[in-house]
């Protein structure tokens, strides 16, 4: 699943994105020189992260826009255009790594990227990521569906958010051998006073596309109205984010 993102706003407004998958650097185990692609780059940030501690590393990742930004903060580093379901590399690797990327590809499509990962890493190699776990943003997603419901449209959920062991038994199936799996609650705060509606408007765009112009504007504020009590506190919004971190070898 893709959609057009726009690299300035997703930089300035969601930093949270690769602030958070810093933790998920340190489950790579492999020596300095060790080939790392980084699936799914976007602006480049961890790909330069994954750099500085000597990793040999490539960049991959399917948005112009996103690559643009990249190849201009970070031109030390090798950026290629591709999806994440139909890559290869140009020699295995040691590690593939991805942050907040795999729950934009649908169920249908996961098999497809995880060969594709398989057939880029060396026997042994390591698969670690980070993505959105069960009922991610469980709480906005059912009121997005309320609320269009409302105003007479589907809500066709745009993520795949799967529980530990629906994506371990795919992983098995695809020649890995899972060694961590952590699926845990990680509430994130998001920016400025109308975070909830930026963040919907930035992420949750596939739904809305069935949408009049004057209902999508009500969808949203009736949603950001909704969720209020729940979701702001503290003088700050929330999303009520669960993620699914796991590592994986080759067999």
């Amino acid at each position: 699943m893709n959609q057009n993102w726009n690299a300035g706003k997703y930089t300035e407004g969601f930093s949270f994105v690769y602030r958070y998958g810093q933790d998920v650097l340190s489950l790579i185990d492999a020596p300095e020189g060790s080939s790392v692609i980084d699936l799914g780059c976007g602006t480049g940030v961890l790909t330069n992260a994954l750099r500085e501690k000597g990793y040999n590393v490539t960049g991959i990742d399917a948005s112009d826009d996103m690559l643009r930004k990249a190849r201009a903060n970070f031109p030390a580093i090798t950026f290629l255009q591709a999806d994440a379901t139909c890559f290869t590399a140009s020699a295995p690797a040691d590690a593939v790594f991805s942050n907040a990327v795999l729950h934009w590809i649908d169920r249908d499509n996961q098999p497809k990227m995880m060969r594709c990962v398989h057939d880029a890493l060396k026997t042994g190699g390591q698969f670690v990521f980070e993505m959105g776990g069960f009922r991610c943003a469980g709480m906005i997603h059912d009121m997005l569906a309320e609320v269009f419901r409302k105003y007479g449209y589907d809500y066709v959920m745009p993520f795949f958010f799967p529980a530990v062991g629906e994506y371990a038994s795919m992983l098995e199936a695809a020649g890995f051998s899972v060694r961590y799996a952590l699926l845990f609650d990680r509430p994130t705060e998001l920016e400025g006073a109308d975070g909830l509606y930026d963040w919907i408007n930035m992420f949750v765009k596939i739904p809305f596309r069935a949408v009049n112009d004057s209902d999508r504007e009500k969808i949203l504020r009736d949603t950001v109205d909704a969720l209020r009590g729940k979701l702001f506190y503290g003088g700050k919004w929330h999303a009520d984010y669960v993620r699914l971190r796991m590592r994986a070898l080759k067999v």
